[in-house]
């Protein structure tokens, strides 16, 4: 693998679910989860997907460890294609890209201690090969999470809810991956411990040089991880780009009012919130054309009959939009 080669990329990745079989196994209904998809990840890069709930982040997440099979595209690791592995090559495939879950509780089997745990990754893929390895394994993963040696012994019920998440990362890095999924790892932690968290994940990061692809709604902790970001709505990524690109210069309506919804941390300063009308619609049945033309307030008859494609509008930066800048609001352009 080249140093230019992506880790994980994503081609044409879609994901639909078929509802309401009738007497005949027709299906009736579907659910349109994840609309063609391109993304790259670096090695050693964060890749944050965020947008608001039901918007296809963590059906993505799934899908790439395919917990999940896509409907079509192609997944790719270190420019070898895996998204039709099976047998041998889909249990390496899995040695190599980890995911982390929302809630550290359900995630981890009660019945284990901590020690079995960390121990299975290592015995199912062939990690370790004597017991003293894979105890020093053990020992090793806990105190790159922070946890005490003696915590092996335990339950997940005998911690804190960080405490559990930190498990749960030792479990993902078991394996040495090259990438871990993180399907809003930090959003059921409180304030403080979501930040001890993300600096944990980003300390580890700098040390192995994995690559994170981080699903969250929420922007600041985004911000602060993450090299590139993509935005998602519907299904479809909106807008994409470096850091400095999307929150130093976001053009995507939707984009921006996600951004104007940060809590600014200064009483002094007040950013303006952008608050969007109307619900997101259903994926059983998404709107033509722009996805978001049935909240934007700049949408016009182009948007409501013409899907935009993403195109670049600057260095690593890209989006969906017709326009490059936005037209004045008028009444006929109103929600519909």
């Amino acid at each position: 693998m080249s140093e230019t080669t992506p880790i994980l990329e994503l081609r044409g990745f879609q994901k639909y679910y078929y509802l309401k079989p009738n007497l005949w196994g027709q299906t009736t209904a579907t659910v349109h989860a994840l609309e063609p998809v391109d993304l790259t990840l670096a090695p050693g890069e964060t890749l944050s997907i965020v947008g608001e709930s039901g918007c296809g982040k963590s059906t993505l997440g799934k899908a790439v460890v395919r917990l999940h099979q896509p409907t079509a595209g192609e997944i790719w690791l270190g420019g070898v294609r895996v998204d039709k592995v099976k047998g041998a090559e889909l249990k390496a495939f899995r040695s190599r890209i980890q995911i982390i879950f929302q809630d550290p509780f359900s995630s981890l089997n009660p019945r284990l201690t901590v020690h079995e745990m960390l121990a299975e990754p290592l015995h199912n893929f062939s990690k370790t090969k004597s017991g003293a390895q894979t105890d020093a394994r053990i020992a090793e993963l806990l105190d790159m999470v922070g946890l005490p040696k003696d915590a092996g012994g335990r339950y997940p019920h005998q911690f804190s809810g960080g405490q559990r998440q930190r498990i749960a990362i030792a479990r993902a890095l078991a394996p040495d991956p090259d990438v871990i999924v993180c399907d809003e790892a930090v959003s059921a932690l409180d304030v403080s411990v979501k930040a001890q968290i993300v600096n944990l994940l980003g300390d580890i990061q700098k040390k192995t040089g994995m690559a994170l692809l981080f699903i969250s709604h929420d922007l600041a902790i985004v911000e602060h991880l993450t090299h590139h970001v993509a935005v998602m709505y519907l299904g479809e990524i909106v807008e994409k780009g470096s850091r400095k690109a999307i929150f130093g210069g976001a053009h995507h309506p939707y984009t921006k009012a996600l951004i104007s919804a940060v809590p600014v941390p200064d009483p002094v300063i007040r950013r303006a919130r952008i608050l969007l009308e109307g619900d997101v619609p259903s994926p059983l049945n998404p709107p033509p054309g722009c996805r978001f033309h049935t909240r934007c307030p700049f949408a016009t008859q182009l948007c409501r009959t013409e899907a935009p494609s993403l195109r670049a509008i600057g260095p690593d930066h890209m989006t969906a939009c017709h326009f490059d800048t936005f037209p004045e609001r008028k009444t006929d352009h109103a929600t519909t």
